[in-house]
């Protein structure tokens, strides 16, 4: 009988084998709707705007709008919805979670010499929570491929004494070895292998290199898979902006990123035919990154009448510092004789892969904004960023590169339209907007574009501020259950409801 419990940690040097593929690098470079109430209920649609801490992200040039000292702190409600479609089977997910998503300051210096055209100077810090991790979709039916093809084409090439468990080995180092000496594919073979999932074509051959799945079922065969994500990509701006005469401001921003992920996908199979060997399989994953990031921005406001504004700004690309660890269960029933047999059970393997980094595109923005005196407000952004040229690195590492290529092929630029207007009564503010952002795949399948809608409301004290913001958008995606055998898709529809409020204070 083998491997009735397994416990490992494992480190992996092997540069062959990763965990990120383009889809995670889609889901760092997508441009995510967070922010200040007021940025919140108008879309983003600030680029010509600024005088608004969250406008920072798209023209640094904004903070040069402030005339007098600010400080903000923001709180929002992410609420996420997906349906998901999986085979002949339908579920649903709904939660919500509260958190800071902005708080920061800007501190304006108005200049002393009356003869200078240069007007004033801003010094703004700003936090802001760029990306929220948190979602959560259950794909469940009855699929048309077994987990048992995932462990086959991964063993499959590896002869049957290389996944064994040799003399002077135990179950620890013996996946140790594998991983060190053969790579990421080795090692899920030999999870495949040693569950009984999988086993060799010829029992006698210790070089056979073929294998069998014990796996026997009809024409479907019954799969869950829940997949629940967490974590943040957190911004740290550091701004420094000035106004030139009467009608142009220049600004110029550091950005600092603290990213954490964690990915955990539950998967069950089950539904066998009665005279199957194997009757039952859990297979767990859980993917933990973590790392830095760094960019930089530059942009200019400029007055060409007291009615129009306009605005350019350029995000340099974001380069990311990152690693991965990938923690693994595994759990099977197998018919031994006339009795079920449990194996695998508590078995974790925890594999650390080695630093990598992500570079994610620049992106170009050019806005336009209408004020109509102190009743209100309509301005427009456009933003253009090429995501095939999104690279993973070492780009020198054949899976990397191999990841690449598909990004070359499979993305595409990405075009980002937002719309926003205010407009005043006394004391309130009333707000909307409109976003559009394209899909960063040329084929749409995996991921469509997406299109939202925003809603706000302020009300102004005089030197205290407040302000509701109301957001929602939608789109499709499509995901592979695994990234080899069992690729079949669960289709999501996915809805993002965010709620947030902000507190302004002029100094």
């Amino acid at each position: 009988m083998r491997n009735l419990f397994l416990f490992l940690v494992t480190f992996i040097f092997a540069t062959n084998v990763f965990a990120q593929n383009r889809n995670d690098v889609a889901l760092y470079g997508s441009d995510k709707l967070n922010g200040t109430a007021r940025y919140q209920g108008m879309s983003g649609a600030f680029g010509a705007l600024g005088g608004d801490m969250s406008s920072l992200n798209i023209n640094p040039a904004g903070s040069a709008v402030f005339t007098n000292t600010v400080f903000t702190i923001s709180l929002a409600n992410y609420h996420i919805n997906n349906e998901t479609n999986y085979f002949n089977g339908r579920s649903e997910t709904d939660f919500s979670q509260l958190k800071l998503n902005q708080i920061g300051g800007a501190l304006v210096f108005e200049n002393g010499n009356s003869s200078s055209p240069w007007k004033k100077f801003t010094m703004a810090f700003n936090y802001e929570l760029s990306n929220n991790f948190e979602n959560e979709f259950l794909a469940t039916g009855d699929g048309n491929t077994s987990i048992a093809q995932y462990f086959l084409n991964n063993a499959t090439g590896y002869r049957v004494e290389d996944l064994k468990i040799q003399d002077n080995e135990n179950y620890n180092s013996a996946y140790l070895n594998i991983g060190h000496d053969l790579g990421y594919s080795a090692q899920q073979g030999y999870l495949g292998y040693q569950n009984l999932i999988i086993d060799p074509a010829t029992t006698e051959n210790p070089d056979e290199t073929s294998y069998v799945s014990n796996a026997k079922y009809a024409s479907r065969i019954g799969q869950d898979q829940l997949v629940i994500t967490s974590g943040y990509d957190s911004k740290y701006t550091l701004n420094f902006a000035s106004q030139y005469t009467d009608n142009v401001y220049l600004g110029f921003g550091l950005n600092f990123h603290s990213l954490e992920r964690r990915r955990i996908s539950q998967f069950k199979e089950f539904g066998y035919d009665s005279d199957s060997k194997l009757q039952y399989v859990e297979f767990d994953n859980d993917l933990y990154t973590y790392g830095n990031g760094f960019s930089f921005n530059i942009g200019g406001i400029a007055k060409l009448s007291n009615m129009v504004r306009v605005g350019a700004s350029y995000q340099s690309p974001t380069w990311y510092g990152m690693t991965d660890e990938l923690s693994q269960n595994i759990y099977t029933e197998y018919i031994e004789g006339t009795e079920i047999i449990g194996l695998g059970d508590d078995l974790r393997s925890t594999i650390i892969f080695p630093n990598y980094d992500i570079y994610i595109p620049g992106k170009y923005t050019g806005s336009m904004a209408v004020i109509f005196g102190p009743f209100g407000l309509l301005s427009l952004d456009y933003s253009y960023q090429d995501m095939s040229n999104a690279k993973l690195k070492p780009t020198t590492d054949p899976v990397f590169a191999e990841e690449n290529q598909a990004i070359d092929n499979e993305f595409q630029a990405v075009s980002t339209v937002r719309v926003g207007g205010e407009f005043r009564v006394k004391r309130f503010s009333f707000r909307g907007g409109y976003r559009f952002e394209g899909s960063p795949y040329e084929d749409e399948f995996t991921s469509s574009d997406l299109n939202g809608y925003s809603l706000g409301l302020g009300y102004s004290f005089g030197a205290t501020k407040l302000d509701l913001g109301f957001s929602q958008a939608f789109h499709d995606y499509n995901i592979s259950l695994y990234d080899t055998g069992l690729t079949s898709t669960a289709a999501i529809d996915n809805k993002n409801t965010n709620v947030s409020f902000s507190v302004t204070f002029n100094l």
